[in-house]
């Protein structure tokens, strides 16, 4: 009997492209493949690249590179798929020539038997990129029906075979953990309607779709067979969620459905908009059983004529009076966003407004990143183009004050009682105010670390945002 053929597969950027690397995990395995771990010496390696931003889309050429050059380890063949794959096609595959293929999304459900003609030598035409926005109809209430016809990565489609990537009854799951731990990102829709004018997501990832809420239990459930204790609820705007099915509050009432699944103990809600966030929201999540107090905000910027300029809506104060109808609710909720300096038509005064809004607002944490120019985008034809050297010098000083900001806003949780998710046996972990990967640890003492377990603790200090606490006994 002949050896299955080993498959590594790199997920780069964001948790929404590695629940997309989980589908393309169980494709392949259900395809006869088998996946290893990184590090592992595998025959084939498929980078799920991102190409979000210049560093992002540099770190992902690095890795297929690298991937390229252990040739003389084994591989024989190295494949681009993700976002940037989908982004630039042609372009991509024409300058890195050492990249057997580059797929885009329309390849994943055949992606077993496209990897098996690559390794065969087979060398497939590199995706030819298109607007997929164009793929679903303007108007929201019409996209279910068409969406069955619209390949969308990470949804949860159905692979209807035994195996190891669902259960063995019931409703399957089209994906394979490729990372453990008890934390896991669910994707709860796909795409985005905005016209943001610095961002070009939305022509590579599509218009805005919703998953169905019983996809997303059945999937929520499954996750708890695999032993995850918090779910990650991803999209590119998750606070648009029900939209498109004619359900004003469809995202309330799936975290209520969600709450009830047996064994899930965290719900966290994340990529929010704020220009779309009602009032009942915040009092569903503040009061639904499980859902963390935990609100992951897109401000971008706090000038008001800036944020317009930008497509978006908002400003300082009708920022500062959302953060605080949300602490009124849950006083200690752990709040982060990301803003942009240095966009097109940015004034001394818009980002003193921005640097006061930072001062005032007591974040839990926050993403500093200076402006370019992504091409497709609005922003890169605007007039008013800050010179990168004042980008570069509001970036430091928003970035040096930032730490200095989140330094104080840790220091104001000393003396604090968290719940802790213990995620390694040291007695590192995570409180409900932190995000995976995003927004710092907590390191727990005085009580048997098992990973995977909640343990209370009282902090007792913190490094930066990452927290030291000692156990308590569960009240």
């Amino acid at each position: 009997m002949t050896e299955a053929t080993t498959v590594q597969i790199v997920s780069l950027g964001c948790a929404r492209n590695d629940v997309d690397s989980d589908e393309l995990a169980a494709r392949l395995e259900a395809g006869g493949f088998r996946i290893v771990a990184e590090g592992e010496s595998a025959e084939a390696v498929l980078v799920n690249t991102c190409g979000f931003i210049d560093a992002a889309k540099k770190d992902s050429i690095d890795t297929l590179l690298a991937a390229s050059d252990a040739r003389d380890e084994g591989v024989k063949a190295v494949v681009a798929v993700g976002c940037m794959a989908e982004r630039y096609g042609r372009d991509l595959g024409d300058s890195l020539p050492e990249v057997d293929a580059v797929l885009g999304f329309d390849a994943y459900p055949d992606i077993a038997s496209r990897l098996r003609g690559i390794m065969a030598g087979e060398r497939p035409t590199s995706h030819i990129p298109h607007d997929r926005r164009q793929l679903l109809p303007l108007a929201p209430l019409s996209r279910p029906a068409a969406a069955a016809s619209v390949i969308v990565p990470g949804m949860g489609e159905a692979l209807h075979a035994t195996g190891p990537t669902g259960p063995a009854s019931g409703p399957r799951v089209l994906r394979r953990r490729l990372a453990g731990g008890p934390s896991a990102p669910l994707k709860i829709a796909s795409g985005c309607d905005r016209r943001c004018a610095f961002c070009a997501i939305p022509s590579f990832r599509g218009a805005f779709v919703s998953r169905p809420s019983a996809d997303i239990v059945t999937e929520a459930r499954w996750l708890v067979e695999q032993g995850v204790r918090e779910v990650l609820l991803v999209s590119e705007n998750t606070s648009s969620y029900g939209k498109d099915l004619g359900e004003a509050r469809a995202l309330e009432r799936l975290i209520a459905d969600l709450s009830g699944v047996d064994g899930l103990e965290w719900i966290r809600v994340s990529y929010l908009q704020p220009a779309e966030i009602r009032p009942s929201l915040i009092e569903a999540m503040c009061a639904t059983d499980k859902v963390v107090p935990y609100f992951d905000l897109s401000f971008q910027h706090a000038s008001g004529p800036l944020l317009r300029r930008m497509r978006r809506f908002g400003d300082d104060q009708s920022f500062l009076a959302l953060l605080d109808g949300i602490r009124t609710l849950a006083p200690n909720a752990g709040i982060r966003s990301n803003v942009i300096v240095g966009f097109p038509g940015e004034t001394d005064k818009d980002f003193e407004t921005l640097v006061r809004f930072a001062e005032a607002a007591r974040l839990d944490a926050l993403g500093v990143f200076g402006y370019s120019d992504e091409e497709g985008t609005e922003g890169a034809t605007l007039d008013g183009h800050v010179s990168q050297a004042v980008i570069d010098e509001r970036y430091e000083e928003l970035a040096s004050l930032v730490d200095q900001l989140l330094d104080a806003r840790a220091e104001e949780r000393v003396g604090e009682r968290v719940r802790v998710l213990i995620e390694a046996p040291d007695g590192t972990g995570r409180a409900e105010h932190q995000a995976p990967e995003t927004d710092g640890s907590t390191q727990i003492t005085g009580a048997a670390a098992v990973p995977g377990e909640f343990v209370w603790g009282r902090v007792t200090g913190h490094e930066g945002v990452d927290l030291m606490a000692v156990a308590e006994a569960q009240s």
